[in-house]
């Protein structure tokens, strides 16, 4: 029984060996038919590495031939599919410049940007492959825009500018948790500066105001009046954009903590009926002192 065992075992060495064999020996074949049919029967069969491999080695006996752009957009697929994309979208990118009027060159067109989109890291992390990968799919869009992969080109689009805004929201906000008032606003000011349509704007006015109160709240006594109103200006521009926000109701009190410390008795702009008119009223007043207090 024993005896039979290692036999079986034995079979199965030599079995695998012969495979590994006829593969390597498929590797290096100059016979161009067999070694395409056998590039299709691997990738077919979902061994995309092998396929790469001999489509690859097969790319030396087809050039200038009528295969040629077939073998190379599977060489590329292969990569693909195998979640290669480093060396796909290199595939796909000479395919492209190789063959520009090719069956194949609208697909993997879409297809290297579709690897550029995968290599991008996520928002912790350099974000130069993001930038690349943006730049790529607007210029598609543009140059083809009847492209039947209009929408999936403007999904990637969104969460890719959506990764950079909160790379940026979330880096501002690193001098927030570090208590760095000063720097966390001028922070979130630069953010909206450089994209003022940010995903996270609402939070970020917010961290803008909260950042001037507590930096004022912080302060010196002599410095306080001039950053408290700095704080009433950054109040007045959250809730003149955003009335509703779930942020309102914390901003108000600090808005009347605010106005106690400046010793001024104006417009309760907690209250939900103050109107334009009101808001007009109060930067009136408010740009009216910062005036005076620079002339001091």
């Amino acid at each position: 029984m024993r005896l039979r065992k290692i036999f079986f075992v034995l079979v199965a060495i030599a079995a695998l060996a012969s495979c590994k064999s006829q593969y390597e020996i498929l590797l290096n074949s100059n016979d161009a038919d067999v070694k395409y049919e056998a590039a299709f029967d691997y990738f077919n069969n979902g061994k995309f590495s092998k396929a790469a491999s001999i489509f690859e080695s097969l790319s030396v006996l087809t050039d200038g031939t009528e295969r040629d752009d077939t073998v190379r957009y599977y060489w590329g697929l292969s990569n693909y599919k195998f979640r290669d994309y480093y060396t796909a979208e290199t595939n796909f990118d000479q395919f492209i410049q190789r063959y520009p009027r090719s069956p194949f060159t609208s697909e993997a067109r879409f297809l290297r940007l579709d690897c550029l989109y995968r290599q991008t890291l996520r928002y912790e992390l350099d974000q130069t492959p993001t930038y690349t990968a943006i730049n790529a799919i607007s210029e598609y869009v543009i140059e083809f825009p009847s492209t039947t992969h209009m929408q999936e080109c403007n999904d990637m689009l969104r969460e890719l500018n959506e990764r950079l805004d909160r790379k940026a929201y979330e880096g501002a906000k690193l001098y927030y948790r570090m208590e760095d008032y000063l720097a966390s606003r001028v922070a979130f000011r630069n953010v909206l500066k450089e994209d003022a349509d940010n995903i996270y704007r609402e939070d970020i006015l917010y961290y803008i105001a909260m950042s001037s109160y507590k930096y004022a709240h912080q302060s010196v006594p002599a410095k306080q009046k001039e950053r408290y109103l700095s704080f009433v200006d950054d109040y007045l521009n959250f809730i003149g954009e955003i009335p509703e926000s779930h942020y309102r109701r914390e901003l108000d009190s600090f808005y009347h903590k605010a106005q106690r410390a400046l010793g001024r008795q104006t417009v309760d702009a907690g209250d939900d009926d103050m109107t334009a008119k009101d808001f007009a009223k109060e930067r009136r007043k408010l740009l009216r002192e910062e005036k005076k207090a620079d002339k001091q």
